[in-house]
């Protein structure tokens, strides 16, 4: 033996006996009952016998068998108020600038974003473009109240809200999107 496997031999002696000694409830006890785990479990002679560190690995505690609650795998899906059957659907709106020839590039429906995990504004559905961003409300009241904080950087028919904020809509060109809202339904 050298010298050099005189330290790692030193701690695997200290990890032997330290985990002899845990795990052990009798406290050097004589009259001490036997722990659950040092008990001789019936065995299948066909089959060998497990390790204890095995069974440790395999099996958790007795205490957290029954008490765990498990979480869902995922948050439970956002539920958005319906929008009224009045207003037009912001997919449909869409689709009606495109029809009239106006740009909508990079649609994206937002909806998601209207529950209280995104922007929490309570609308029914919200789509995204790089020229507008229609919002569709359940009721007039929302919507108006949502128009009158982004002031002039949006326009408002019934429960629909198109917001000119984040586009790069000429302004000239917002008259033409009114229009063809307006014309629906």
């Amino acid at each position: 033996m050298t010298t050099r496997n005189l330290p790692a031999i030193a701690v695997l002696l200290v990890a032997v006996a330290l985990s002899a000694g845990c795990g052990s409830d009798d406290d050097g006890n004589p009259n001490a009952t036997p722990s659950v785990s040092s008990e001789a479990a019936p065995t299948d002679p066909s089959t060998p016998p497990a390790s204890p560190s095995a069974e440790a690995a395999t099996s958790p505690p007795a205490a957290a068998q029954g008490t765990t609650q498990r979480r869902p795998a995922s948050p439970p899906p956002v539920v958005l108020p319906k929008r009224p059957a009045s207003a037009p659907g912001a997919k449909q709106i869409v689709e009606a600038f495109r029809a009239a020839g106006l740009k909508v590039p990079h649609p994206k429906d937002r909806s998601v974003d209207c529950g209280p995990d995104g922007l929490g504004l309570g609308c029914s559905e919200l789509m995204a473009t790089d020229a507008v961003t229609v919002y569709v409300f359940p009721d007039e009241t929302s919507a108006s109240d949502i128009a009158e904080t982004w002031g002039g950087q949006s326009y408002q028919r019934g429960a629909v809200v198109l917001n000119y904020l984040e586009a790069k809509t000429p302004a000239a060109d917002r008259a033409r999107y009114e229009k063809v809202l307006n014309g629906l339904r």
